[in-house]
């Protein structure tokens, strides 16, 4: 049976060129982001000594970078209201997304800035959460995939139903996080998932109280992404 002819346009090869582009930049320390401009698709890089994150690292040492910790985008301020045909390459989306991402990382007392790393592609906004999927697709990061709050914001006056996120209760210290109430879910779990996930194994099934606000985490930042 003969193989259906490439199809350039299709999303798959659409998603792949961006993904392509992306990876084909040198990764640039996550202290950095001074000349970033416009807004994208970005994956952040861990080479540093947190023992459950080993195999990680040991993929991005020596310059390989094969293994991203975390894939996210920055739309263009407006896109989701609407906004077809804003400019990628102006504003400051995926600047001021990688600072907060930074941030988040130099306020955890078991991360240090210096050991991350990313790549960032500034992206037609009709394409950037094709070229983000892509990425969680491919390479499955363990903070898109298994432990989940890295990308939170403040979520401002704290809620009596608000728990610490995984990532909060595995790299405590973010500011933020301080206010929330205690989780269910203790690090010597989550230590446990990121080994199982690693080992491509069946993950421990979190509380039905942490999923929940999981998910009600992730549509408020689909609903906020304008004020990225």
């Amino acid at each position: 049976m003969s193989k259906p002819p490439y199809n350039p346009l299709d999303k798959l090869n659409l998603a792949r060129s961006v993904a392509d582009a992306l990876l084909s930049l040198a990764p640039v320390p996550l202290a950095d982001t001074e000349n970033i401009a416009g807004a994208g698709v970005y994956v952040i890089y861990y080479i540093g000594a947190f023992s459950p994150y080993a195999t990680i690292a040991a993929q991005n040492r020596n310059n390989a970078f094969k293994q991203p910790i975390y894939a996210g985008k920055a739309i263009p301020k407006g896109a989701r209201k609407g906004g077809l045909g804003k400019n990628a390459a102006t504003g400051t989306a995926l600047r001021d997304r990688l600072r907060q991402h930074a941030q988040s990382i130099d306020q955890a007392n078991n991360l240090h800035l210096n050991d991350f790393l990313f790549r960032s592609l500034v992206v037609d906004d009709i394409w950037i959460p094709l070229g983000e999927s892509m990425m969680i697709e491919e390479f499955k990061p363990i903070w898109n995939r298994a432990i989940d709050g890295f990308g939170n914001k403040d979520p401002g006056r704290r809620r009596a139903t608000q728990y610490k996120s995984p990532w909060d209760v595995l790299h405590p210290g973010r500011d933020f996080a301080v206010k929330l109430a205690d989780s269910e879910i203790t690090p010597e779990f989550l230590e446990r998932r990121v080994a199982d996930y690693l080992a491509g194994l069946p993950l421990a099934k979190l509380p039905k109280a942490v999923i929940e606000q999981q998910a009600a985490e992730l549509a408020e930042a689909e609903e906020s992404a304008d004020e990225a």
